[in-house]
């Protein structure tokens, strides 16, 4: 029986906390896209793509209108490019993502993802010609993202992929210094990076992926802040916690529902429904709220990783109750320039760059749109990227770093991108050198609990 309540709960849910499909991704795998023939495979990449994904936006804006529900992006993930380029007798990356992009810009989709390479363990060809191309990728095409895993808690850290990966986000922001640094915002680093994330920067089509599914992120923090406000303030953590489960169960409910249905009617397999409370600029959508919420005076204060450990683990177990096809980064995000809280925190100085790094040990991702000074070296962003691969690959976790060395500014400047992608205030990194070490080349080893097969 339909109850009122639950109708009245649905609607301030979406009207008055933000509560949204955050991504409805297409997941395409550009497998049989190969061919000796560069343009060969920009004709195959560019039919594949606008055949599947046709009909995607104009899906998905009947299902918003029908249910009522925002679905805020339209994506699309596809194989790792660097194994679809490297079939190539003459490979041209750039021109691969000048295809991607005309394809995504074609069939209306926001971003696609997977201009991506996959070297925890080392390099083929292929992947250090489309690592060399990513920043003249990003720099001129609109909605290519990509990604690169340089770690993983079975092969360890590629020390060489991660400078390398310094090197490459410094010139990524450098080419984009007239629209502060955009390319590195499109650009992430993985240690653990899923197959079936339908986030962006880091969205690609696995190797174990099927043909083609799609897969829904689904977001709402402050559905959960207004459950956590509503509670007695005096309310203990087991019932703090089972009330953020309770939300993020009807959340991915919400989220599957309509994950399932536009599925069936662009007749390919749902995927995965990933329930991740990632936040939006707008007031009140804030996982820093969250913290609020809970009783801390601001994000950053001590206790601030605590709080997020639980909430992090109180949404995977609501998520995992409400659906068996979890998947992808499920918890909560802290990108600093798309969360009014986080912006507000850093200006203030109540969150440091440490204290990010703390927090990324129990949170979904990482490092996530953090704006730095343009000068900074790139052994120390390279320093920076090896303890984020460094937490994801001991805690066996995904991590990732997603940083922007923005050129010509400095601490207490700021940089404004709009929409989802907000604005960020220049915060300051350690000065001390991390050259030497760095530069030692090589892979660190894997820790010992890799050997579990």
């Amino acid at each position: 029986m339909i109850k009122e309540d639950l109708i009245l709960e649905t609607i301030n849910m979406i009207r008055l906390y933000n509560l949204d499909i955050r991504t409805v991704t297409l997941a395409l795998s550009l497998r049989d896209c190969a061919d000796s023939d560069i343009n060969v495979v920009c004709e195959n990449i560019y039919n594949k793509i606008t055949h599947y994904a046709k009909n995607l936006v104009e899906y998905a804006s009947e299902f918003e209108n029908d249910y009522s529900i925002p679905i805020v992006n339209k994506r699309i993930a596809v194989t790792p490019i660097s194994l679809i380029g490297e079939s190539c007798k003459n490979p041209d990356y750039v021109k691969i993502a000048k295809t991607l992009d005309t394809a995504a810009k074609d069939v209306g989709v926001n971003f696609i993802g997977g201009f991506s390479a996959l070297v925890e363990k080392g390099f083929t060809k292929g992947d250090k010609l489309l690592i060399e191309s990513i920043p003249q990728a990003l720099a001129e095409t609109e909605r290519v993202c990509s990604s690169v895993n340089a770690a993983s808690s079975k092969a360890g850290i590629n020390m060489d992929a991660v400078l390398k990966m310094a090197e490459i986000i410094k010139k990524s922001a450098e080419l984009t210094k007239d629209k502060d640094g955009i390319g590195a915002a499109k650009l992430v680093v993985f240690c653990n990076s899923p197959g079936d994330n339908p986030f962006m920067a880091g969205a690609f089509c696995g190797i174990g992926e099927p043909e083609c599914a799609l897969n829904v992120g689904v977001s709402g923090p402050g559905v959960v802040r207004a459950a956590i406000e509503a509670l007695d303030k005096n309310a203990d953590f087991g019932k703090l916690s089972n009330k953020i489960k309770e939300i993020a169960y009807k959340i991915t409910s919400t989220g599957e529902l309509i994950g399932r249905k536009l599925a069936k009617k662009l007749e390919i397999p749902f995927g995965v429904i990933d329930l991740s409370l990632a936040p939006t600029p707008a007031v009140g959508d804030s996982v820093a709220g969250i913290f609020q919420a809970m009783g801390l005076e601001h994000a950053g204060a001590h206790g601030t990783t605590a709080a997020l450990a639980m909430l992090n683990d109180a949404v995977k177990k609501g998520g995992i109750m409400a659906s068996s096809n979890v998947g992808g980064l499920s918890g909560a995000f802290i990108p600093v320039s798309e969360d009014a809280g986080m912006i507000e925190a850093a200006s203030k100085g109540y969150l440091t760059f440490d204290k990010l790094e703390a927090m990324t040990s129990v949170c979904s991702v990482g490092l996530d749109m953090i704006a730095i000074p343009g000068a900074t070296p790139v052994d120390t962003i390279a320093g920076i990227i090896a303890d984020e691969m460094a937490i994801g690959m001991i805690n066996k976790k995904t991590t990732a770093v997603r940083i922007i060395p923005v050129s010509g500014k400095n601490i207490g400047e700021e940089v404004i991108y709009g929409g989802l992608l907000g604005k960020a205030p220049i915060i300051p990194v350690n000065n001390l050198s991390s050259s030497c070490f760095v530069r030692r080349g090589g892979r660190i080893p894997a820790p010992i609990h890799s050997l579990n097969n």
